[in-house]
């Protein structure tokens, strides 16, 4: 699941996580934990759109969020 990524994003095992067409559902509670762990979560433009229509969510510790999120804008 999208939150469990997000989660483990958040404890350390993963250093970033994007994924195309989540619905709300899928990521809110794994992106509450990532930001409360200090990490950073948005859509590929930085905003917090992805939650509520956007095409593709991106956690990642704060070092790697705008290199995440600059990788995923060819895909948008």
């Amino acid at each position: 699941s999208a939150a469990l990524d997000l989660c483990w994003t958040a404890a350390g095992r993963f250093d970033g996580f994007w994924e195309f067409g989540l619905k709300p559902w899928d990521m809110a509670a794994g992106c509450v934990i990532l930001r409360e762990a200090g990490g950073a979560v948005g859509d590929h433009e930085g905003g917090d759109g992805f939650l509520f229509g956007g095409d593709v969510a991106a956690g990642a510790t704060m070092e790697l969020y705008d290199e995440l999120r600059i990788q995923l804008r060819p895909a948008k």
